[in-house]
């Protein structure tokens, strides 16, 4: 049975703010990928942190049920008054109340003067992806394939298949806009954890073949997200580039063991 969290006041303005483009919550999503619905709605606090374990800034983390049986996340971490990122992924239901499937997906990122770097678009409906620049116009334009397996925002209900025990690896791409349009694959699987209360850490990496991803690993920021065991489906932490090029950041929820997982 879900829980509802409350919301802050403030966070429905936010959320409007940044869907610029209306949504049809009965539009036809072409992702490969069904996702389970969240388990958890409303409002998650977290805060952000340096690669030195300094707190630089808020987070959230929020899921909201929209007309239609949709669901729309919303995710935003950075430092206060700087550099952050604000990321949305609405996604349509498959099987009411079960699973859902992306179809749309929004990243804007503003630098550490605050200057924005542009904002980043997959549309799954109309199956194109678009980087835009500061002033709005479109740098980049890429089409997606039928049954695309783009998941660039909601990686805390994507990962759950691996929280769970249900497969050992997920495949997917990413759509990014650094250097031009284009989609990279990405392999996730389970690092550690799961074992009592340990955080269970679940990490993500370009996919370049086998021996080349081993080696490539030891270059590429460490991409990972934390798991509570006790609730796979209770996002704790993740870490990954403000932006694109960016400074690693690590976003933490308000209560989450801290220790646990920096270790």
């Amino acid at each position: 049975m879900r829980r509802r969290l409350p919301a802050r006041r403030c966070l429905p303005a936010a959320l409007a703010a940044v869907a610029l483009v209306a949504f049809e919550p009965g539009a036809r999503a072409e992702s490969a990928f069904d996702l389970p619905y969240p388990a958890l709605f409303g409002h998650l606090p977290a805060a952000t942190y340096d690669d030195a374990g300094e707190r630089i800034g808020g987070a959230d983390l929020v899921a909201e049920q929209l007309d239609g049986g949709a669901v729309r996340i919303y995710s935003r971490s950075g430092q206060d008054g700087g550099a952050r990122t604000v990321a949305t992924a609405d996604l349509v239901p498959v099987i009411p109340g079960r699973t859902l499937r992306l179809a749309r997906e929004e990243s804007r990122s503003l630098d550490p003067e605050g200057h924005a770097l542009g904002v980043l678009v997959v549309d799954h409906v109309h199956r194109v992806a678009t980087c835009s620049g500061p002033d709005g116009s479109v740098i980049g334009r890429l089409p997606l394939p039928e049954h695309d397996r783009v998941v660039n925002v909601p990686m805390n209900l994507f990962f759950l298949p691996l929280v769970r025990g249900e497969t050992d690896r997920l495949q997917f791409q990413l759509f990014l806009c650094r250097d031009g349009a284009k989609l990279w694959d990405f392999d996730a699987w389970v690092e550690h954890g799961g074992h009592g209360s340990q955080p269970i850490e679940v990490r993500y990496a370009p996919d370049l073949g086998h021996l080349v991803s081993l080696v490539a690993r030891g270059f590429v920021p460490r991409l990972s997200f934390w798991f509570d065991p006790r609730a796979p489906y209770n996002w704790m932490a993740h870490r990954l580039p403000l932006y694109g090029g960016g400074p690693e950041v690590l976003v933490i929820r308000d209560g989450a063991p801290r220790l646990q997982i920096v270790q």
